[in-house]
């Protein structure tokens, strides 16, 4: 919706200029990716911001001193018009990548020699393999296939807006599938891999590419800051006002987000809608410019989620009059708005003195510069880096392959009773399967949200047939994952008849999405009904499979004797099916591990919009995530079984106990840096494969304290992580370097990160080994 205000000419001049500047620009061939500075063209050897030699952003200042006050608010937008007498092309900055490139933005086309992208798995579930590497190569195979549509003359943008690195807080949000869970650090360390892998980065980062200025892509880190509703009974996100303490912002919601800005070096930062403390996300300076711009030296640009600008005015009803909406958001450092408010306004604003044009000028300059970063005012991209990328490596057997391995490295077997699964492959000749649920023969439910085509898909049915060729039946048993209608007494006759049944049910986008949070925490429907009639009717126990993002409260199944096995699955993308098949049959031991806690259906008594994490007795409230939470649960964070055992030792630790400078309270920014420095020690850990598959297995290291202050330190934390690859019997060790500044503080009442002393442990599976920390 466009918004409509009395502002003089200055609304229809504009809009006469984009229309015309439209018409003016000669657009290159389909096949011929839009750039600026075409070396063919006399007049370019004019433009300073055409010379590379120059420094980036003085070539963006370039750009912006040659625009009028009316040019300047049409580039302040997502869809950005050309600028014909500058030989600009138009550029559209929202596209979207979030485990894969997508067709949900407006910047990426499916509609000429490239019809499909490699669909990786949900990234709730890539998150549950704990494997950086893999994060990164995932992040690097989705920014290859981005420039390759772009150098393709599929794209006229390169900037995309992922990833999601929101904390997963409450179990029913229906975007908690989109983000890498609910731990701080994990969500942290997938935002840095991810964004080095899309941008062209080397994993350590740093990489000589990235200090010269030269993206392959871009990435946006979204939705700052503590984002994580949708809607809640008639709390929408448009008017949602999160009430987060400096505690708890200090220590869980800002983490990630500063992780991706200094160590992840992203190039973009998407504000969100919500308001945090009274304050939209979108007009607040002091995140936007205290802290992401002058505190973590964040150098990109920032766009606001779309439409957020006309929702803090006409929803949040936070200014007034909408050149008040457009000069708040510019003043406190948004660089764009995907909407069109800003644009609509902004020279109003500037007439009645409510904006200086210098604030335009500084948001400008933002923009242009990723633009430069990305190569698009160097000329002919075929002719430079990044240019020889094209159509041969999307979907190319590498990317295929990477996302089959995701799907299996994702998956956590949650229960294997008497190791039912996996079923023998001895038996395939003769076995019958009986394949049954809404989930089992789906290509559309797989990918999950904010996916684009995919390369190839297999249904997790189509798979399992792959192993039993002719003894296998299948039947949905629901109309649907609503499952309001259940085909239970079919079910249970071809349960009766089979060797053995695999059930996949779960949830849909018809239960979580962006816009839509589930109610509560049980399977939709019948499907429970379904589950237990067929289970007690089958010949062995059964194996269920859980299609979902969120978790669910499967109590039941976990209890149930005649439920042997008990999967999840996430959504597993183009190769879902295949990894599922593969951990079933047993050509992949699953080593998958949650990365969110899975709460009974009870917890839905809270409500969504408490944004406190500690545990509150007085009130009866039970914290949030496993760093805080007091109640009972599902299944733990960080919970995952496997065909192997594995056994763990700490084989040296480099001290036991750690000397703090000062106070038993010591400040983390008190100590200072080269305190925090030398203060760092390591730890190994050995690890053995007990088993008789070979695996790959993450390893989770926490700590704890012994006595836990009430409101104050974590019940326990992750502080390092490794997914570790060994054969049956074989033994390895990992070592980790653990900051105490770091991995031993926490966020006190005022949002201060301070290390108390007393006793600690380092804990990894039941092995314990005692730090001791003491006041100098």
């Amino acid at each position: 919706m466009k918004l409509h205000y009395q502002q003089g000419h200055f609304l229809l001049v504009a809009t006469m200029i984009v229309v015309l500047a439209t018409t003016l620009v000669v657009s290159n061939s389909a096949s011929q990716p839009p750039f600026a500075c075409d070396a063919s063209d006399p007049l370019t050897k004019s433009f300073t911001f055409c010379r590379r030699e120059l420094p980036i952003r003085k070539r963006a200042k370039d750009i912006v001193s040659r625009l009028t006050l009316l040019d300047k608010v049409t580039q302040l937008v997502s869809d950005a018009p050309a600028i014909p007498q500058l030989g600009i092309p138009a550029y559209q900055w929202w596209s979207e990548a979030l485990h894969g490139v997508a067709d949900g933005g407006r910047g990426v086309f499916f509609n000429g020699s490239i019809r499909a992208a490699t669909s990786f798995p949900q990234v709730i579930l890539t998150a549950a393999s704990f494997d950086s590497h893999m994060w990164f190569r995932i992040g690097q195979a989705i920014g290859k296939e981005a420039r390759a549509m772009y150098n393709s003359g599929q794209a006229t943008g390169l900037t995309f807006w992922a990833p999601n690195i929101n904390i997963f807080r409450d179990p029913r949000w229906g975007r908690g599938q989109e983000t890498p869970g609910e731990d701080p650090l994990v969500t942290g360390e997938y935002a840095v891999s991810y964004v080095r892998g899309l941008q062209g980065d080397s994993f350590e980062g740093g990489s000589k590419l990235i200090r010269d200025g030269n993206l392959q892509a871009s990435a946006c880190c979204k939705h700052f800051t503590a984002y994580d509703l949708e809607q809640w009974h008639n709390v929408s996100r448009f008017v949602f006002d999160a009430h987060v303490s400096a505690q708890d912002l200090a220590d869980t919601y800002q983490p990630p987000f500063r992780s991706c800005i200094q160590q992840g070096r992203a190039s973009g930062i998407m504000c969100a809608y919500n308001q945090v403390n009274g304050v939209p996300n979108c007009a607040d300076y002091n995140l936007l410019t205290n802290v992401v711009r002058k505190k973590w030296g964040f150098n990109g640009y920032i766009t606001s989620d779309c439409d957020a600008v006309q929702v803090l005015l006409n929803y949040q009803n936070y200014t007034e009059f909408p050149e008040e909406a457009a000069a708040i958001v510019l003043k406190a450092g948004l660089d764009m708005d995907c909407g069109t408010t800003v644009e609509d306004f902004a020279c109003f604003a500037v007439e009645r003195k409510k904006l200086q044009e210098a604030e335009i000028d500084r948001a400008l300059i933002n923009l242009f510069a990723i633009r430069i970063r990305l190569g698009l005012f160097n000329g002919d991209p075929s002719k430079l880096l990044y240019g020889d990328i094209g159509a041969s490596q999307v979907c190319s057997p590498e990317h295929q392959a990477l996302a089959l391995e995701a799907a299996r490295d994702g998956m956590v077997l949650l229960k294997n009773v008497r190791k039912l699964l996996p079923l023998p492959r001895s038996q395939l000749d003769h076995m019958s399967v009986a394949v049954i649920g809404p989930n089992a023969d789906s290509f559309e439910t797989v990918l999950g949200n904010y996916h684009g085509p995919p390369c190839n898909s297999i249904s997790s049915l189509q798979a399992l047939q792959n192993y039993v060729k002719t003894q296998i039946r299948y039947l949905q048993g629901c109309n649907g994952v609503s499952c309001s209608a259940a085909t239970i007494e079919d079910a249970v006759k071809i349960a009766k008849e089979a060797d053995y049944v695999v059930l996949i049910m779960g949830l849909g986008l018809t239960q979580e999405r962006e816009g839509l949070d589930r109610v509560d925490l049980v399977l939709p429907g019948q499907q429970q009904a379904l589950i237990t009639s067929v289970a007690r009717a089958a010949k062995n126990p059964v194996v269920l499979v859980l299609i979902c993002g969120g978790p669910v409260d499967v109590s039941f199944a976990k209890r149930n004797a005649k439920i042997g096995s008990i999967i999840w699955a996430g959504y597993p993308g183009e190769a879902g099916g295949a990894a599922l098949a593969q951990i079933i049959f047993g050509d992949h031991n699953p080593g998958g591990r949650l990365p969110m806690t899975w709460y009974p259906n009870s917890f839905t008594r809270l409500p969504m919009t408490n944004m406190r994490l500690r545990a509150n007795h007085a009130k009866g409230y039970p914290g949030r995530t496993y760093r805080f939470y007091q109640g009972k649960k599902v299944f733990e964070f960080g919970h995952g079984l496997s065909y192997s055992v594995y056994s763990y030792t700490f084989i040296s630790v480099s001290l036991n106990k750690l000397h703090l400078p000062s106070s038993r309270h010591a400040s983390v920014s008190g100590m200072g840096s080269q305190v925090c420095e030398r203060m760092k020690f390591t730890a190994i850990i050995g690890v053995e494969n007990r088993g008789e598959m070979a695996g790959k297995h993450p390893i989770l290291l926490y700590v704890k304290r012994e006595n836990v202050t009430v409101g104050g330190s974590p019940i326990k934390q992750l502080v390092g992580f490794e997914a570790v690859s060994l054969k049956a019997n074989e033994r390895s060790h990992v070592q980790f370097v653990l900051s105490p500044c770091e991995h031993f503080s926490y966020a006190d009442e005022d949002g201060t990160m301070v290390v108390e002393e007393g006793a600690y442990f380092l804990l990894v599976g039941d092995q314990e080994y005692p730090i001791n920390v003491v006041a100098s």
